[in-house]
């Protein structure tokens, strides 16, 4: 490929995805809420039990769980789009470019006259 064609298709992942990021950042909507009128996990109660049961790192595996998940809805999912966009086209671009000709790796820098 050349450089130019290089540049043009990682320019097209970029629109493309950018504008998908877009469109989900303006159409989430938030999430429905609960029926009970607040979160069970968020009682002290709830988790002293998961304490008890797992220990901290019970605690600890829950928020991560959490916190991964919530990355897959609503205003959210567009920043995580938008993140694996940008990786898609500099991986892209990165992958893509030609490598230099053979030799011109193994020259020494050229010093200039003073």
């Amino acid at each position: 490929m050349t450089e130019a064609r290089v540049r043009r298709v990682s320019l097209v992942i970029l629109i493309i995805g950018l504008a998908a990021s877009a469109a989900i950042y303006v159409r989430a909507r938030p999430g429905p809420g609960n029926p009970l009128g607040y979160e069970p996990e968020d009682t002290k109660q709830y988790l002293r039990e998961m304490e008890v049961y797992g220990g901290k790192a019970n605690l600890i595996a829950q928020d991560i769980r959490e916190g991964f998940t919530s990355l897959w809805h609503g205003k959210r999912l567009a920043c995580t789009v938008a993140v694996i966009t940008l990786l898609a086209a500099g991986g892209f671009w990165f992958a893509a470019r030609p490598l230099p000709p053979p030799g011109e790796e193994d020259e020494p820098p050229r010093e200039s006259p003073r």
